[in-house]
């Protein structure tokens, strides 16, 4: 009898066992859940090749220069054109090489007339460009999305050659857009004409504003 009793007793444990397993079993598994993943935020970098137009008014302040804008009564005009440029970032500084080609309103075009001191008369026309190139290094600070930079460099127009510096201010307002004001001195010296006593030297100011579209922001 006590036997049975304890075979009983232990039958109905391995069940209560068995029972309980399956049980646990068919309990879901309770894991943490996955960590999130956060993609990094893209750094913003003045690195990259640009292409932009800009334009703006240039000034020269002497009349007697057969090279200059306008004429004498205005030595002031309209300057336009394009511009090709990379700017590379070490830290908060920006180094770059920037190139660009300008319409401009050059010079005095009319006829003119002189007498040598035999009394001949000479006739011609006075020549102008009505166009000015550079190439130029750029260098500056940037904060962020901003850049103040210097810039100078080579200048040239037809026959003409010389120099250029000057500075300016530039935003990006997106990840591919910027736009910049910046001013430049140009001095471009040419061969002077001795025989009528021309002076082909020209010195003037820029002003400009550019908008440039730049290709591989981050």
């Amino acid at each position: 009898m006590k036997t049975r009793i304890l075979g009983l007793l232990a039958a109905t444990a391995l069940s209560v066992a068995g029972v309980s397993a399956v049980s646990a079993a068919d309990l879901p598994v309770r894991a943490a859940p996955p960590a999130p993943v956060f993609a990094p935020v893209p750094v913003f970098t003045w690195t990259g090749f640009y292409v932009g137009v800009n334009a703006g008014y240039g000034w020269s302040e002497d009349d007697n220069d057969a090279v200059d804008f306008a004429d004498d009564d205005n030595d002031g005009g309209f300057i336009g054109g394009a511009q090709i440029g990379y700017n590379y970032q070490i830290g908060s500084f920006v180094v770059g090489l920037e190139g660009d080609i300008q319409y401009a309103d050059f010079g005095r075009e009319g006829v003119f007339n002189f007498r040598d001191e035999q009394g001949n008369l000479f006739e011609g026309e006075l020549e102008s460009s009505d166009w000015f190139g550079t190439v130029r290094a750029r260098a500056g600070v940037a904060f962020g999305q901003a850049l103040i930079y210097g810039t100078g460099g080579f200048a040239f127009a037809d026959d003409a050659t010389g120099w250029t510096a000057g500075g300016g201010v530039e935003y990006a307002f997106t990840n591919n857009l910027s736009a910049k004001i910046e001013a430049l001195y140009v001095s471009l010296d040419a061969d002077n004409n001795n025989d009528f006593d021309f002076d082909n030297d020209v010195d003037f100011g820029v002003v400009r504003a550019g908008l440039n579209f730049r290709f591989g922001t981050y």
